[in-house]
């Protein structure tokens, strides 16, 4: 499916000292991409080799996944969402607005719509783990985040796009 390439926007996250991010992929935020028909949010995921999919919300604190990156795509209403760590980047996503996570990125709901759904993917259909943050945990998720490999396709446009340009520089 050709998608317009405009209305892209790109954030960098560094440690906060308890949600690591990652510092060297940027958070892909891709504006109103598929709003015309947001039903097909999932398969299309699927379609470009993003999978274990789910469809649901997003918890209301703050976490992140080590072992996997993660694009979430509004299926319908809204939600507001912080990324990055309390003092990380609002952002207001609608229906067929997608953002992708790099591996270690903290996100958490803020407020959404009642009718508010988005669905979750991993590449290659990777389990992925849920952290927060935990004094404990650190270590590992530090190795885990650096070991998580780049994806083959970008959950959008497939075996091209933003993610495979943006994130193939920054690894």
């Amino acid at each position: 499916m050709n998608e317009p390439r405009e209305n892209i926007e790109t954030f960098y996250f560094q440690d906060d000292g308890v949600i690591p991010n990652n510092p060297n992929l940027p958070v892909l935020l891709y504006k109103g991409i598929w709003a015309k028909d947001p039903s097909r949010t999932e398969s299309l995921l699927n379609s470009n080799n993003w999978g274990n999919s789910w469809i649901n919300g997003v918890y209301d604190y703050h976490h992140f996944h080590s072992n996997a990156h993660e694009v979430l795509a509004v299926v319908s209403g809204f939600v507001q969402l912080i990324l990055g760590g309390e003092k990380g980047q609002r952002v207001y996503l609608q229906t067929g607005d997608i953002v992708v996570l790099p591996a270690g990125t903290g996100h958490k709901r803020l407020e959404a719509s009642s009718d508010f759904r988005i669905a979750g993917a991993y590449p290659g259909g990777t389990s992925y783990n849920t952290r927060t943050g935990a004094p404990g945990e650190r270590p590992e998720v530090l190795r885990e985040i650096h070991d998580v490999p780049i994806p083959d396709t970008d959950p959008v446009y497939g075996n091209e796009g933003p993610l495979l340009e943006l994130w193939n520089k920054g690894k």
